[in-house]
């Protein structure tokens, strides 16, 4: 007679824990197509506010061998470095390889989270200045959310101010809701001191739908309708200015360009200069 295994035992076999697992503790749906969710963070994980890791999911069983693959994608961490959980911000793409599959998790789920942080958009990787820009479109505002949070930010400038284009305006919503969080957020306020958020300046446009601010961020600068509607004198200038880019390819290369006018130049971890670029992924 064949032995019977006890029921836990076959349970166990047929669901393996992922590899690097990490536990879905929130999701939030923002948009039909965008949505941010948290994850336990382990506890060996140290990372610099504006990095990112490798997150994703098992991948669909190869149809000859029945085998799966872990599917994964650069994603930055949007939470602080000091923050007890990770938090992402994602796109959803219905027929995309991972974001088709990663957009239906829920609180308990658990995701893969290779415990590799990297990246370029890092206060290390900038010379000292006085402002600071944070250029963004769409997802890519992810890695600024966290930065925004990070002490050092207010520690080494005078003033932050943070760009966001999206073509309509439901898709401003977690950068405005992230932001109005952090201005009256007490135990900030206690970690960075009194007022830090005063040297916050917001900068949301949109390019499809009507908002208060219309017009690529691209075109905003060119013209001069930033440094009018912000009270800059001079636009900006390398022996004060600073900036971090994440967005699409072509928005990166047309901010460089930009950035490259006013006479900034592009640095590294192992280089600082005057601004830097995500180049792992775009958003």
């Amino acid at each position: 007679m064949t032995e019977m295994k006890p029921v836990s035992e076959a349970t166990a076999v047929k669901a393996p824990v992922l590899p690097d697992a990490q536990t879905v503790t929130d999701v939030k749906h923002w948009t039909d197509s965008l949505f941010s969710f948290k994850v336990s963070r382990p506890a060996s994980l140290r990372f610099r506010s504006g990095e990112f890791v490798m997150i994703g999911l098992m991948g669909d069983p190869d149809p000859k061998t029945g085998r799966q693959k872990p599917l994964l994608r650069a994603y930055s961490i949007a939470s602080p470095s000091w923050d007890e959980e990770l938090e992402f911000y994602s796109i959803k793409v219905q027929d995309g390889p991972l974001t088709s599959k990663l957009q239906h998790i829920k609180p308990g789920d658990q995701i893969i989270l290779r415990p590799k942080p990297v990246g370029t958009l890092v206060h290390d990787a900038l010379l000292p200045g006085k402002r600071l820009w944070f250029f963004a479109t769409g997802t890519g505002f992810a890695p600024f959310a966290s930065l925004l949070r990070e002490p050092q930010t207010y520690e080494d400038y005078d003033e932050v101010i943070i760009t966001h284009t999206c073509r309509e305006v439901a898709e401003l919503e977690y950068g405005r809701q992230l932001i109005e969080d952090i201005r009256k957020d007490e135990m900030l306020a206690e970690l960075m001191g009194e007022g830090f958020a005063d040297k916050i300046r917001y900068y949301p446009t949109t390019t499809r739908e009507e908002s208060p601010k219309m017009g690529r961020i691209t075109n905003l600068l060119q013209d001069g309708t930033v440094f009018a509607d912000l009270g800059i004198e001079g636009g900006i200038k390398p022996e004060t200015d600073r900036a971090m880019v994440c967005g699409s390819l072509a928005f990166n290369l047309d901010i460089k360009a930009i950035l490259e006018e006013f006479g900034l130049r592009e640095g590294a971890n192992s280089e600082p200069k005057e601004f830097v670029i995500e180049k792992a992924f775009v958003g």
